[in-house]
């Protein structure tokens, strides 16, 4: 291989990092459990790129390679640190194999099924009916209370709709931090979906890292149009992200998702 060839390489498969660091914390529920997997996965492709070489996706080979090592571990997930954690991992247990992971790399990675198929090693439409599958068993598994932090009113309603169409309750909905502070300390939540920027230019981070700081644990969605800047390494991050525009499809993914994991990590302005 030519160095200009390497230096193709490693640029696609640098820009296909945050990615997967997002999808294998999802996946393992744990930041720190996340990104210890995504790292094994580099450390497995400086021994052999061939799966790069002969691939015809870096990006799909990147998580083809990501999802040998994960299962060659025992495909585990991060310690549970609540009851509720706990009870999500029980939940997890009785899920259809590969049905989580379908439906991650579908809807939140954005992958075909095809794609999908080539990742896992099943035929795109196995790949289509472990999405589908997905969805129905993490729905039907848990519900809670939901509150909201979005300063756009139209989008707001429409989480709002979704969430309620999955079974939830939402507890309100707050445009700003004081209003976000105010309203869990009133309703507490079982699961907080955030916008990072709010009406009065305060952040949303800083609302749901002020509710955390009373010591209750939840989980948490932030929602950003650039996701690839929360996902830099070089601080805590979110184990839920959803970026905008975002779908139905997505959002219902993302709060079931949340809503097993229980993951209490969030960022750090």
């Amino acid at each position: 291989m030519t160095d200009l060839a390497k230096t193709d390489l490693a640029a696609a498969v640098g820009g296909s990092l945050p990615y997967l660091r997002r999808y294998a914390r999802a996946l393992t529920g744990s930041q720190t459990s996340g990104d210890r997997f995504a790292a094994a996965t580099l450390e497995t492709l400086l021994e052999d790129l061939s799966p790069l070489e002969e691939a015809a996706s870096v990006k799909v080979a990147l998580f083809h390679v990501f999802h040998l090592v994960w299962a060659s571990a025992g495909a585990p997930v991060g310690e549970a640190d609540s009851p509720l954690a706990e009870r999500a991992q029980r939940h997890m247990r009785d899920l259809t194999p590969n049905s989580r992971e379908a439906l991650l790399l579908s809807v939140i990675e954005g992958f075909t099924p095809d794609e999908i198929g080539a990742i896992l090693r099943v035929s795109a439409k196995e790949a289509a009916e472990l999405v589908a599958i997905a969805l129905r068993e993490m729905e039907n598994s848990i519900s809670g209370r939901v509150m909201i932090i979005e300063d756009e009113a139209i989008i707001a309603m429409d989480i709002k709709d979704i969430v309620t169409d999955c079974g939830h309750e939402v507890t309100g909905i707050a445009r700003t931090r004081a209003e976000a502070v105010a309203l869990a300390a009133r309703i507490q939540p079982d699961l907080i979906l955030a916008d990072i920027q709010l009406a009065d230019n305060s952040s949303g981070i800083d609302a749901v890292n002020e509710i955390l700081a009373s010591g209750e644990q939840m989980p948490v969605i932030f929602i950003t149009a650039f996701p690839e800047r929360l996902l830099t390494g070089e601080r805590p991050e979110p184990a839920f992200l959803i970026t905008k525009p975002f779908s139905e499809t997505q959002v219902r993914s993302a709060v079931s998702q949340a809503m097993f994991f229980s993951s209490t990590e969030t960022l750090r302005a």
